[in-house]
């Protein structure tokens, strides 16, 4: 039972089908792989590109350097050639890859000769492996040729097996995504023998390179890791087979490796130390930086050395993280426990012991405190150091910190000459003390340690006997003097050691508000403006940038935001474009397109791109550090949620705005099929009858037969006001006429407009007559009357009665239409005045159900109210109240044409 094969992890399995389905929308990287130029990587990447030809695949050669070779140049012929682009730099027209063109032309297979190769400036890559990536992405395979001093883990090795320095490399990862990497091999003395013979280099350059590179050791050396490197990636491929068919190995799981990386010269050297092993051991790395309080005072290049390191460690594959601290030991090992980190790679540096014993040393730290965590030192040159225990030494304050010290400790001077003879000069010390603390705190370690041995010196010259000489005659003083020097020392260490953390602590929470402000910000705007302005504001303010942000519009970058003084060139524009398309960083400090001005950010979410973020710096100002970049990722992570949750709630609106339309229409649709064409059909009918002359209608009949025509035409000309009305009520289009009105003419101009529909009914009145004039526009608010009691006539049995009461209460007058009807239930109660809502009942009434929207609309505009009730002994009441105004008509009309807010003493 143990033979058989363990059951594949899910995860794992998971993981790499998802792999595969990400690569299969991919173009396939085909790669020639050499230990050096002239073993015939390029003629073998031709000969198959003429065997895929041959095969009616779609070959293209984008760019093929045969430099003179004739069997090279005998084997590209006959392959199709895009025309490469000319590229001028400093009046010198280069060729490159015109990589718009090979895109433009998408064929199956593009042929792209010394990947490693660096671009003319100007180009859209500063390198030629990132021309590759894109061609990739866009779906097209890739032939490509590459030596092995070009992988960028294995620089430092080569470089101290050769004594020469490989400036272009390519990334790990680039060979590790490689469809196939086919070795291209001969003998190291075959090799030699063909730059003899001219086949590789003119003979003068050959003769050089033989001297120099071409040697048989090195070679023979090259030739070794290009075959352990292939040898590596078929174990990888191996136990990538193992894992997804559940295969048990021998290998060890979850190891995870940390390079420690400081801003000394070491930090490239150590990544890539820590890449080879992880190619080794297939682990998961991390580049880890600690930034201490005095990382920000280093010159510039020292930082630069940290941010391309961190790039470098990027580039390979590792994941970067920057954390603050005091002490970068302490730091690393807590980090590194607290991930489950197997492996630490350190650097140490050969400084002189007497240095190394005052600073520490990190690798012996780490290594006494690492526990069962493996540590590698990676040696480097003497010189600058790497990270040092506790942190790098301050550099030098200006002279005015050190004149202030000097002012202190003069000021200590005159304060113990005036106390002096009233203390112990023991308890004067004291007050040296006091001084080199505040020396510390306000000025740093230089001037205080300054101050504290300035305090020694003229203590024992102004107040130890023998006085105003620097000779003692009690050598108990000498005590004191130590105690005092050491003592100030260590408070100037201590103190200064504070200051730097309560900047850097400032530092951090400043970024900290900055992304609180930034993320509260985003939570309050409910709008695209209100969203772009407030990621504008806060990246401007915190980088001290011009910026400029770009909405995803059809696939294209759109300007949304742009800064009064961001310099959008159509060149800016291009690379915000590249940015939207690929979703990478682009521009200034970036491998892609570097010339740009700006840096250009993509606003990515797991949904997809948002947008792309541009910032530029201001004049003069310098570049982002490692914490800043982290920042800004930061700052473009929440800009992009919240485009996202804005755009997507414009979407859900839309939708929502949409079914609602459709939703009206189809109200509408059937509104109008139901009820335009019961009174459509008895204008057609009764029309039809008279104009029918075979049959011979009397008076009596042909009057019957108009005046239902006639009541057809006004419940047709009654929907189609409605829906008049409706839209003017809608559009806020209403323009109300005041004058002071009666109710009760109100009441009767109503029931003259129902006619015989409120003659026929029985109506009771309650309508007292003290009632108030009350201002309104009296057609409107006649219809508004009006529609009111159509809904109660159609409501109510025939047989019961219709009441109008009106009555004054709180400074208005309620009018009430109550019914004997069914009453409105529940939930037509909360709609009833919603449009083309209709109650159930009577089945046999028509109306396109706005009357009560449109009295609602009508209302509301003359500052009053409307609402319905049911009845307690049965049926429904509808009540409106409008403001009236106390005194005779012709005073009240005065009141409503004076301008609002004037005095009656300036009437």
């Amino acid at each position: 039972m143990g033979t058989e094969p363990s059951r594949p992890d899910p995860e794992q399995l998971l993981r790499r089908v998802q792999a595969e389905e990400q690569r299969g929308r991919r173009g396939k990287l085909r790669l020639f792989l050499g230990f050096a130029a002239g073993v015939g990587k390029t003629y073998a990447m031709l000969e198959a590109a003429k065997e895929q030809l041959a095969q009616a695949r779609d070959v293209v050669v984008a760019y093929v350097e045969t430099h003179g070779r004739k069997e090279t140049d005998a084997v590209l012929a006959g392959l199709p050639i895009i025309p490469r682009a000319q590229v001028t730099y400093r009046g010198v027209t280069l060729e490159e890859m015109d990589l718009d063109a090979v895109l433009a032309r998408r064929p199956e297979i593009a042929v792209v000769d010394e990947m490693a190769h660096t671009n003319a400036p100007g180009s859209r890559h500063t390198r030629r492996f990132h021309d590759v990536e894109e061609l990739l992405a866009a779906g097209i395979d890739v032939y490509s040729t590459l030596n092995i001093q070009h992988v960028e883990s294995l620089n430092d090795v080569v470089a101290q097996i050769t004594g020469i320095v490989i400036r272009e490399t390519v990334p790990d990862r680039i060979l590790e995504e490689a469809e196939q990497i086919e070795l291209v091999d001969i003998s190291p003395d075959e090799l030699i023998q063909r730059l003899q013979e001219g086949k590789v280099y003119v003979p003068e350059q050959a003769v050089r390179a033989i001297r120099k590179f071409f040697r048989p050791g090195n070679l023979t050396a090259l030739r070794e890791i290009s075959l352990r490197y292939l040898a590596g990636r078929v174990d990888e491929q191996m136990r990538r087979y193992m894992e997804v068919h559940g295969i048990p190995g021998p290998w060890a799981a979850g190891e995870k490796v940390l390079v420690a990386i400081g801003p000394g010269p070491l930090g490239e050297r150590l990544v890539r130390a820590g890449r080879r092993l992880v190619s080794s051991l297939g682990a998961e790395w991390i580049a880890l930086f600690v930034e201490t309080p005095e990382f920000r005072r280093l010159p510039q290049v020292e930082q630069e050395r940290v941010t391309k390191a961190l790039h470098l460690a990027e580039e390979l594959g590792g994941r970067t993280e920057v954390i603050t601290g005091t002490s970068p030991p302490q730091e690393i090992v807590r980090y590194a426990q607290a991930n489950n980190v197997t492996k630490i790679v350190a650097g140490v540096s050969l400084r002189p012991w007497s240095e190394r014993l005052r600073r520490g040393s990190l690798v012996d730290w780490i290594l006494r405190h690492s526990e069962n965590i493996d540590v590698y030192a990676i040696s480097g040159p003497a010189g600058p150091k790497t990270l040092s225990v506790p942190s790098a030494p301050a550099q030098g304050a200006p002279l005015r910190a050190y004149l202030s010290s000097v002012g202190v400790v003069a000021l200590v001077n005159l304060a113990g000459q005036l106390v002096h003879g009233h203390l112990e000069l023991t308890n004067l010390t004291m007050m040296y003390l006091l001084g080199v603390v505040i020396v510390a705190l306000e000025w740093g370690r230089g001037p205080a340690i300054l101050a504290a041995a300035l305090s020694v010196a003229t203590f024992d010259f102004l107040f130890v006997p023998p006085r105003f000489t620097m000779a003692v005659s009690d050598t108990e003083y000498v005590i004191t003097f130590a105690g005092l020097l050491v003592v100030g020392l260590v408070i100037s260490a201590l103190a200064s050691r504070v200051r730097e953390q309560v900047r850097a602590a400032r530092q951090r929470e400043a970024s900290t508000a900055a992304l609180y402000a930034l993320t509260r910000d985003f939570a309050a705007a409910s709008t695209l403006d209100e969203v772009l302005a407030a990621i504008a504001r806060h990246v401007g303010t915190a980088f001290d940038r011009m910026v400029a942000i770009f909405i995803a519009k059809d696939g294209r970058p759109e300007v949304a935001y742009r800064g009064p003084e961001f310099p959008l060139t159509e060149n800016e524009s291009a690379v915000a474009a590249w940015v939207m398309q690929h979703g990478e960083p682009a521009g200034r400090g970036t491998e892609t397109l570097p010339a740009a001005r700006g840096r250009y950010v993509p606003l990515k979410t797991a949904q997809g791109i948002r947008g792309v973020l541009g910032v530029v710096p201001q004049a003069g100002g310098t570049a982002l550090g490692p914490d800043q970049e982290q920042l800004l990722q930061a700052f473009a992570s929440q800009a992009a949620l919240a485009l996202e949750r804005v755009q997507t709630a414009t979407a859900t609106q839309r939708r929502e705005l949409s079914r609602e339309t459709e939703k009206l229409q189809t109200a509408v649709l059937n509104s109008i099929s139901h009820d335009l064409r019961t009174p459509l059909a008895s204008v057609s009918g009764a029309l039809s009858s008279l104009l029918d002359g075979d049959v011979h209608h009397d008076d009596a009949t042909q009057r019957a037969l108009l005046e239902t025509a006639k009541d057809g035409a006004d419940r047709l000309t009654h929907l189609v006001t409605n829906l008049l009305d409706m839209t003017r009520v809608e559009a806020g289009a209403l323009s109300l006429r005041k004058e002071p009105g009666d109710i009760e003419d109100l009441v009767g101009a109503a029931l003259a407009q129902l006619g015989s529909r409120a003659r026929e009914r029985e109506i009771e009145f309650g309508l007292p007559p003290d009632l108030p004039s009350v201002p309104m526009d009296f057609a409107l608010m006649t219809q508004a009357l009006t529609n009111v009691l159509d809904n109660a006539l159609k409501y109510s049995p025939l047989a019961r009665p219709i009441r109008i009461e009106a009555r004054t209460a709180g400074g208005e007058v309620h009018v009430s239409v109550a019914d004997r009807g069914p009453g409105i239930s529940d939930e037509d109660l909360t709609r009833i005045f919603d449009k083309f809502h209709r109650a159930e009942h009577p089945p046999d009434e028509s109306g396109l159900g706005l009357g009560l929207t449109i009295s609602k609309g009508i209302i509301e505009a003359h500052g009053g109210r409307i609402w319905a009730a049911n009845r307690p002994d049965g049926g429904a009441v509808v009540t409106f109240a409008l403001q009236y105004v106390l005194g005779e008509p012709g005073e009240i009309r005065e009141r409503l044409d004076e301008p609002a807010g004037t005095a009656p003493a300036d009437r």
